[in-house]
This record gives structure tokens, C-alpha cells and sequence, in this order.
């Protein structure tokens, strides 16, 4: 398990203290990082790994190739009081439409040095394209 760590994150130097965010990128993780990921979420996160239920995507945000956050997307829940209740859809609308919702159910910033705005950044990019890439692979 530590292996799959060190592959799957080079940890930015402390002496690196000052990011720039507009040369940080956000991916889909390849097929070969999964281990890695899994392991670091698993590690790192105050609730764990746990399981990305039904259809799911999992980024890596990276700075200069190394790795800074991991984001897990995953389908929504069927039922959600309070997103139902927000979005305000008839029970039928609901069960058509449900499949169009993905849950952000992880978002890690890894140990490091600590920059401003980062999450707010990392967050999103993701967000630009999560819906295409969510098309991409889930139809």
C-alpha cells in the first residue's frame, strides 16, 4: 500500500510554498491510478474511501504533475429531502431526471503547503467539465 502512495503522489516541497493557479490542471485519473487514488483517499480523508455508488468519476487535480486534490463524483442519490425539495420536481419528473444529477461525494486537498483559493479553484475547474466528461463516459 505505501508503494501505491508514493507512485501515485510526489508531494510538492515545502520549499515550493507559492502556487500558480492558473497552471493547475484537472483530469480524469487514468485506469493505472486508480490503486493510488483509492489509497490516498482511503488515507487522507476524514470519512475514507467508502464506495462511489453506481456510475462514478474520480479526478486528480495536479500542479506541475504533481498530484494536489482528489475529487469523487458519483450518481445521486434517489431521494434527498432537502435537493428535492430545492429543486422542486414532481415525484415522475424526478425518477426521469434523476440519471441527470451527479453526487460530489469526495474532495481531498492533499498534505502539503497550504494556498489560497485553491479548493475554490480546483473546484471549479472541475465543474467546467464535469457534465462532458460525465457524458463521455456514462452516456
Amino acid at each position: 500500500m505505501i508503494s501505491a502512495i508514493k507512485w501515485a503522489m510526489k508531494p510538492i516541497g515545502l520549499v515550493e510554498q507559492s502556487i500558480d493557479l492558473r497552471a493547475v490542471v484537472v483530469r480524469l485519473i487514468q485506469p493505472e491510478e486508480r490503486i493510488g487514488w483509492d489509497e490516498l483517499m482511503r488515507t487522507h480523508h476524514y470519512l475514507g474511501l467508502g464506495a462511489l455508488v453506481g456510475r462514478s468519476l474520480r479526478y486528480v487535480a495536479e500542479y506541475k504533475g504533481q498530484w494536489l486534490a482528489l475529487i469523487g463524483w458519483a450518481s445521486a442519490a434517489l431521494k434527498c429531502a432537502a435537493r428535492d425539495g430545492w429543486i422542486g420536481w414532481a415525484t415522475a419528473l424526478q425518477w426521469q431526471r434523476i440519471g441527470l444529477i451527479a453526487n460530489n461525494c469526495r474532495f481531498l486537498i492533499l498534505p502539503g503547503p497550504r494556498v489560497s483559493n485553491l479548493g475554490s479553484k480546483i473546484l471549479g475547474a472541475n465543474l467546467a467539465r464535469l457534465s462532458a466528461d460525465w457524458q463521455a463516459v456514462h452516456g
